[in-house]
């Protein structure tokens, strides 16, 4: 009788990643998610410009700390960087990552400021042959992606487009996923909405900090947004917004509230003749499985979800893949796409809001 060969399995070495900012998103986000894929990964670094924090934060994982991007990025078991520190740096760190040859690069939302800069992240990327994605947990979740293989012709035919957010501030969530060091103890004052440069810096950081999480899955449905026109646009107290958009002949409804008197609710929406897409997220720093999709025609509803993986795991293991050669990345740009998007949608709502102001005034 002839010999059975067993074949053996190899695992693949764990891939070691360096974090950039040591916030609460690293703290109640990446961490927590990192420690579900342990046989994936482990935290080799952390970087923090206050050296307590880094320290603090990487003792929690094991990992050496530094208050220095160079030094994280000449660790040579830094094989996949994360970057979570505050927006203007994200541009020069990817661009580090990348001329260091790392294998590949998660960088919080927005990865630029600007066009300019994202096209030269582009260049660099494809110059070093680093892979680049962009922390929309969103387009990752399996809900959305279940949703996406299942709705056939909605993205061309659907003409209503809506984000609905309703949160408490981020410290509540944050709470409940760790206890985040370095946090400032004092509430901030209630915005003057009668203060232009106020409004337009609600409105601004709205659309670029909260909104844009959900920018991204609205692309789909308007992948040219040439004749984008902001309809209307308010700034709400404490923080939030009302913004009507038209573009590619579809109606956007932006909606945000972000107030400890309301329960919350994240949910996206489109709607055509024939059919309705609802799908229902869980709220930002929730580690508490996948998004529920509801796909609708008048006769049935199909639902999908919820599934084990949420999306901020699932777009690490996107990663994993890139670092190991067996993905191809988001083409570039797609990317740039979705940022120039997001940036004239805050420009347009801005100047929108002010007009509205003035107007009332």
């Amino acid at each position: 009788m002839a010999a059975v060969e067993q074949q053996e399995t190899t695992t693949p070495p764990l891939l070691g990643v360096g974090i950039l900012g040591a916030g609460p998103v690293t703290q109640a986000i990446h961490l927590p998610t990192l420690a579900r894929l342990t046989q994936t990964f482990f935290v080799a670094h952390v970087m923090d410009v206050d050296a307590g924090i880094a320290e603090s934060v990487a003792g929690r994982v094991g990992a050496r700390f530094s208050a220095s991007v160079e030094a994280l990025l000449a660790d040579p078991e830094v094989e996949v960087v994360v970057i979570c520190s505050p927006h203007q740096f994200h541009a020069e760190q990817v661009i580090a990552a990348c001329r260091a040859g790392k294998r590949a690069i998660l960088c919080e939302k927005p990865f630029a400021m600007g066009g300019e800069e994202a096209a030269r992240i582009s260049e660099v990327s494809a110059e070093t042959g680093v892979p680049i994605i962009v922390g929309a947990m969103h387009t990752f979740d399996p809900g959305w992606k279940a949703a996406e293989d299942a709705w056939g012709d909605l993205a061309e035919t659907a003409h209503t487009i809506r984000s609905s957010i309703v949160l408490p501030p981020n410290p509540r969530f944050e709470d409940f996923a760790t206890e985040v060091v370095a946090r400032p103890a004092t509430t901030p004052p209630a915005p003057d909405l009668r203060d232009p440069a106020v409004v337009e810096g609600l409105i601004r950081g709205g659309v670029m900090g909260l909104a844009i999480h959900d920018l991204p899955l609205v692309r789909r449905f308007v992948p040219s947004f040439t004749d984008l026109e902001v309809l209307r646009a308010e700034a709400l107290e404490p923080f939030g917004y009302l913004i009507a958009v038209q573009a590619d002949g579809r109606t956007i409804d932006l909606q945000a509230l972000m107030s400890d008197s309301w329960e919350p609710e994240w949910t996206f929406e489109a709607i055509s003749d024939a059919q309705s897409l609802k799908v229902t997220f869980t709220p930002s720093y929730v580690q508490a499985g996948s998004a529920v999709a509801e796909i609708s025609d008048g006769g049935k509803t199909q639902v999908f979800g919820p599934f084990d993986a949420n999306g901020y795991e699932a777009e690490w293991q996107f990663l994993a893949l890139l670092a190991r050669g067996e993905a191809s990345p988001p083409r570039a740009d797609t990317l740039i796409q979705d940022l120039q998007f997001a940036l004239a949608t805050a420009d347009a709502a801005a100047s929108a809001a002010l007009k509205r102001q003035e107007a009332a005034a």
